[in-house]
């Protein structure tokens, strides 16, 4: 029997893969599907994800064969060579991406084989077999890494300052950007590169020399474990998986020192733990007392669940009663991981915790913890907490009803934002 999911939070693979996409600079999706995937899918990613839509090809400009009964009964190859020779014609980029919808992963269309005809000409065109119906948006961003390592990653000479961040979704982490260039500005302070894939322009040439890293950094409890096993077996790049957003001074802190051990650079790491956390701490201590104290629950995604509860719990002494994980979790050594991070605070007893994805069951569930005074949520959650009168604050996906642009509550900085929204919104 099929299972009915309120208010999912997602969108199929096809529109995790375009969120992917759109991030990396001088790319070009085109699109072998159905009329309107194009904009539905972009419109279920990054229209849940605060007001800004992707800023190259995206939605309706997105080359699409547009597939109707004909190309079902007779097939659309023919459709799909048309389509991409236009989009190389009128559309500049570094690569164009075939996607196949629902309807062209029925009928089985081969696009790797016409997609190849184009690279025999030396022309960038790779082909991601995505219908929808292969599962949500995080799958989706684990085949757009499973195609990048297959098409574009080539063998490179060792950069020992090079590290690549991973694990913060384009788009389905509604801060991500402003995520990556607060971790980049820690990583950097260390000495380090960093490629991230999807900010300052980064594009093509970033992603195919990412192989040349020393250090593959994941922010993310159970993402991309199959990516960081091709490239350390492919390339040597060992991996530092870090389950949940680094928020705060004590998280941002053991998250420096455990990259400069893998790193061999624990001098110069204590050096700018000293600084980062004498500002923040400046800060903060002018505000004891701003903010009442508060029983909290959380619901988001794991690396949004796990940093702000431990945020709240170990370095802002709230107390946490329930943390409600949206993620498709499936792997009982990933779940076990996540709750690992939600029990191991330092002072408050630990919340409850469930991974459920129903929106119905989510609301009851925080309808039985009459205690919670503070919810940190999506734009779902801001209607249950208006009906109780509970403070709350949208920071997960979907956001809805607020735009961002380079906010972020990641590391020392986005601590002292999160404290500031916390005020703001009494």
């Amino acid at each position: 029997m099929s299972n009915i999911t309120q208010n999912p939070r997602g969108n199929c693979a096809l529109g995790g893969v375009n969120a992917v996409l759109s991030a990396v600079d001088r790319v070009v999706p085109i699109y072998h599907s159905g009329p309107g995937c194009c904009m539905q899918t972009t419109a279920g990613e990054a229209g849940q994800s605060s007001g800004r839509m992707p800023f190259y090809v995206s939605g309706v400009s997105t080359p699409c064969t547009n597939m109707l009964e004909r190309d079902v009964v007779f097939g659309g190859t023919d459709r799909l060579r048309e389509t991409i020779k236009g989009a190389i014609e009128i559309m500049e980029a570094d690569a164009y991406f075939v996607l196949s919808g629902c309807t062209a992963g029925i009928i089985g269309d081969d696009i790797n084989s016409v997609t190849e005809e184009f690279r025999k000409q030396n022309l960038p065109v790779y082909p991601i077999e995505t219908p929808g119906f292969m599962g949500e948006s995080y799958r989706g961003y684990e085949i757009a890494f499973a195609a990048f390592l297959k098409y574009i990653v080539k063998p490179a000479d060792r950069q020992n300052n090079l590290v690549n961040l991973l694990g913060i979704m384009p788009y389905h982490d509604p801060f991500w950007e402003g995520n990556f260039e607060e971790l980049t500005r820690i990583l950097e302070k260390l000495g380090l590169r960093v490629n991230t894939f999807f900010t300052r322009h980064q594009g093509i040439k970033d992603i195919r020399d990412s192989s040349a890293a020393s250090l593959n950094i994941i922010i993310s409890p159970w993402l991309l474990k199959s990516a960081a096993r091709e490239y350390e077996e492919s390339f040597g790049i060992p991996c530092l998986r870090w389950p949940g957003l680094p928020i705060g001074a004590s998280d941002t802190s053991a998250f420096i020192r455990a990259v400069a051990k893998a790193l061999r650079i624990e001098k110069r790491a204590e050096t700018v733990i000293k600084n980062e956390e004498d500002y923040v701490y400046s800060y903060l201590e002018t505000a004891i007392g701003a903010v009442s104290w508060k029983q909290f629950a959380v619901v988001g995604d794991a690396n949004t669940v796990v940093g702000v509860t431990r945020f709240l719990a170990n370095d802002y002494s709230f107390t946490p009663i329930v943390s409600i994980i949206t993620d498709p979790v499936f792997r009982t050594e990933d779940m076990e991981r996540i709750k690992e991070q939600l029990r191991s605070l330092d002072y408050a007893r630990p919340p409850n915790i469930v991974f459920e994805t129903d929106q119905w069951k989510i609301q009851k569930e925080l309808e039985s913890h009459e205690a919670i005074t503070l919810l940190v949520g999506s734009t779902n959650e801001r209607e249950f907490a208006m009906q109780r009168g509970i403070q709350c604050n949208v920071i997960s996906y979907p956001i809805t009803d607020r735009l961002i642009f380079n906010r972020t509550y990641a590391g020392y900085r986005g601590s002292l934002t999160f404290v500031e929204d916390l005020y703001d919104n009494l």
